[in-house]
């Protein structure tokens, strides 16, 4: 793997995490529990996205 393609990952693994991260932030934030609740679930696939790409490497 050339070290452009691995800054693309990293980069990539970066954005998940992020996303993950302000997805949990704001659910715990959120009164209205169906939007939680979603929020909730788009932070579980991020999670999910960022080991997948991780276990490749």
């Amino acid at each position: 793997m050339s070290p452009k393609e691995l800054l693309y990952i990293e980069d990539a693994l970066g954005h998940t995490k992020q996303i993950k991260t302000v997805c949990t932030d704001f659910a715990g934030q959120l009164g209205d529990t169906e939007l939680s609740n979603f929020l909730q679930s788009i932070a579980q696939k991020q999670q999910q996205t960022f080991d997948r790409i991780y276990n490749l490497l």
